[in-house]
């Protein structure tokens, strides 16, 4: 074991001296090797990445960031993370930045007011981040965006905004349009829909596919239950539901009730509960499908069919879209990167 090896002990952490030391090289090429420099040969390279790995040699951010005066610090801007879809979404951020190298400070707003949004990007500002992502999930939000002088690059995340700022969502609309036209082929006549709350730009975009798919069927539209992405809200919608079924549709001149599209996983497992105190088989007598594809979804009793969203796919488009900002300059302020959702069919919707 080299000199340098013997003195990076748990006690005293290894230097980029120490790596220069092992790998027979400059401190100077070490720091190339650091910052992927491409003036550096393979075989060099290689020896100092396995001293990196042999001295367990951690970068110190606060010294680099002296020397190149960069913090490699995004910020991100969320609402609400205590909800699956922006809790994911904050998750795969993270992830993919420190995939790029970067670490992330993340500010969590209750509400999505111009002066809170103002507050959060002054504290990410004075934190040294170099850009920030916004999760804008609620029309407020992408008003209160636009009245804001943004001291450094932005990207949004979610779509249905027109705003001069680029941004990365999932295509809700195609989701909602798939798992439509799954449970029409089902042979059902129509698809009823408990929606999001009116405010969010994904329940907005979800209750416009379902019900362009309904349209462009020929299908009777019925009007969609409005619940607020819970449980209980789902389970309420349901218990309304339930009573239209069979008879009671007919009584009430309204379309029947066989097939239901939910617009998230947690007011789907509502509506289940719902269905089953009713006595109504699920999908014997109703097709059941939601959307997001939680962790749980396919342990539901019966397992949920529901649009599957990449949110590690949002993560990495929105930090390299942020980075292409950040270290090229890049100033496309309309672009706009969309991933497709993926339908997960269970036993919910089809009848074994």
């Amino acid at each position: 074991m080299s000199q340098a090896a013997e003195n990076a002990t748990p006690h005293r952490a290894p230097t980029m001296a120490d790596v220069a030391q092992v790998a027979g090289v400059s401190h100077q090429t070490v720091s190339r090797v650091l910052s992927s420099h491409p003036n550096v040969r393979d075989t060099t390279r290689a020896e100092v990445l396995r001293a990196i790995e042999q001295l367990g040699y951690r970068r110190n951010s606060s010294a680099r960031a002296l020397v190149t005066r960069r913090t490699l610090t995004l910020g991100v801007v969320a609402c609400n993370p205590t909800l699956f879809g922006p809790a994911s979404t904050l998750f795969g951020l993270e992830e993919a930045a420190r995939d790029e190298g970067y670490m992330v400070s993340a500010v969590t707003l209750r509400q999505y007011t111009a002066s809170a949004l103002e507050d959060a990007i002054d504290h990410l500002s004075n934190g040294g981040v170099e850009g920030i992502v916004v999760i804008v999930p609620k029309r407020e939000a992408v008003a209160a965006l636009a009245g804001l002088r943004l001291p450094f690059p932005v990207v949004t995340v979610e779509g249905g905004h027109d705003l001069p700022i680029p941004g990365v969502s999932v295509d809700q609309d195609l989701g909602a349009r798939m798992v439509t036209e799954h449970l029409l082929a089902g042979g059902h006549p129509t698809v009823w829909h408990v929606a999001g709350p009116q405010d969010w730009l994904e329940a907005e975009a979800r209750i416009k596919g379902w019900r362009a798919t309904l349209e462009e069927a020929g299908a009777e539209v019925p009007p969609p239950l409005v619940g607020d992405w819970t449980a209980l809200s789902g389970y309420r919608a349901g218990q309304e539901l339930a009573g239209r079924v069979a008879v009671g549709s007919a009584r009430r001149r309204s379309a029947p009730v066989s097939a239901v599209f939910v617009a998230n996983d947690q007011m789907a497992l509502g509506v289940l509960r719902a269905f089953r105190e009713a006595g109504l088989s699920v999908p014997g007598q109703v097709a059941i499908a939601g959307f997001d594809d939680i962790p749980a979804a396919e342990y539901f009793a019966p397992p949920l069919t529901t649009v599957r969203q990449d949110f590690a796919a949002v993560g990495k488009a929105s930090i390299r879209l942020l980075l292409d900002r950040v270290e090229s300059g890049a100033t496309r302020p309309d672009e706009r990167v969309v991933i497709d959702p993926q339908l997960i069919i269970r036993s919910s919707s089809t009848p074994s």
